[in-house]
This record gives C-alpha cells, structure tokens and sequence, in this order.
C-alpha cells in the first residue's frame, strides 16, 4: 500500500507545480491536497497570523491525520510556525516546505539574503535560518530583501513588473550576501534566471520540501 501525504495549503497557486514534483520525486505516493486560500489573504490583510487563521490551521492538519497522513506537507512558509506549534499534538510528522532550504542556507553560508514580496512570508523565514544556524552553532548574517511592490503587481495582472521588481530587489541584496533564499515557493519559477543573473547560488523550497517528505517517510519504514 502506497504512503499517504496530505498538503495543506494556504493559496491556490502552489498546488500545481507541487504535483509535478511530487510525480518526479515520489510518484507512487497518494498525494491528498487541502486548499483554503481564505488563510493568507487574512494573514496578508492583517500582516500577521490572526488566532482564525491559527484555529482553522490547526483544524486542518487534524483533517489531515484522519484522512490516514503518514506525512502532513505545510506548503506555506508566512504560517510556519503554527505547524511548529501543531505537531506538539498532531500524530504523524509535519514537514515544512521551507525547512530544509532553511537548514541548507544556514549550514553552507555566512552571509543569506531572503527575497520575499510579502512581509509575512519575509520575517517567518529569517526567523527559521536564524534557529537553524543558532542549532548548528554558526553566526550568520541575515540580509533581508523585500520586493516592495512586487506582489500587488502579480495579483494585479503584471507579471512582468513583478519580475521586474524581484530581479532589482535580487541583485541589491546579492551584492551583500554570499546565498539568496526564495522565501515563497511560488518564487520556484525563477529560481534559474535569477542565478544566472547575479551570479550566486539560488535556494527554493518546493524540490527541496518534497525531498524531505520523502526522507521522512523513509525514516517511518515507508515504502517511495
């Protein structure tokens, strides 16, 4: 019997490439999608992580361990740390899509820009590069690279002065910074243009997430 995992999401537009990572990396994993994208439109409206939102998470990755997860996915990096919260009471593992990229940056570098086009998402991450490197004993330098503008730009139907702003915001913040993080994995998507344009290694989450999906069901005796 094939391994169960349940992605919870907070928005629409993760879900699809996720699947196609999924299909590469663990194609015989039944893959169960949560979608609510009320969740970051309240979090983005408020700037941070409202006690609804919290709740209906929390709710959601109870969903989730009834429905038979032997691995609960958290897609979302601005609500990380409710899924922390989370698996002090949920049964079953809870990977964060952002951990491991996270885990990487604060191993193999000293100075780590985060690109990000939203506040919620920019903050939470630092945050998490920050206890990894303090877990691992090293002193990093945290650049922070919000692409102002960048966000209502997309949701506004202009792609293009969306990639326009994060490839300024990038090549500002690379200047000072031996790594970039992409804090959103949406942000997956340029991920080769944006290292082929400045010149420094690039981290996303998405690949690296379902790598670590896998590991951990590896880890629980699982079959991949």
């Amino acid at each position: 019997m094939s391994a169960t995992v349940v992605a919870v999401y907070t928005g629409q537009g993760l879900s699809d490439p996720l699947k196609a990572v999924f299909k590469e990396l663990l194609p015989d994993v039944r893959l169960i999608n949560l979608i609510d994208d009320s969740l970051i439109a309240d979090v983005n409206r408020a700037g941070r992580i409202t006690p609804a939102v919290r709740s209906r998470l929390l709710n959601y990755y109870q969903i989730a361990e009834g429905m038979g997860a032997d691995v609960i996915f958290n897609t979302c990096s601005s609500v990380g740390e409710v899924a922390d919260e989370a698996q002090r009471f949920i049964g079953v593992p809870i990977v964060k899509i952002d951990d491991a990229m996270a885990a990487r940056a604060a191993a193999q570098y000293d100075r780590i820009a985060v690109l990000a086009t939203l506040p919620s998402t920019l903050e939470p991450t630092m945050r998490l590069i920050r206890r990894h490197a303090e877990a691992a004993g090293r002193s990093v330098e945290m650049i922070s690279g919000l692409a102002a503008g960048a966000f209502d730009a997309l949701v506004s139907g202009r792609p293009e002065e969306h990639d326009r702003i994060l490839f300024e915001t990038a090549r500002h913040a690379a200047g000072m910074a031996d790594v970039l993080v992409l804090a959103q994995g949406s942000m997956a998507r340029m991920e080769k243009q944006l290292a082929d344009a400045i010149g420094k290694p690039v981290l996303s989450s998405p690949r690296l997430g379902v790598l670590r999906v896998r590991e951990t069901l590896k880890a629980g005796g699982l079959q991949v």
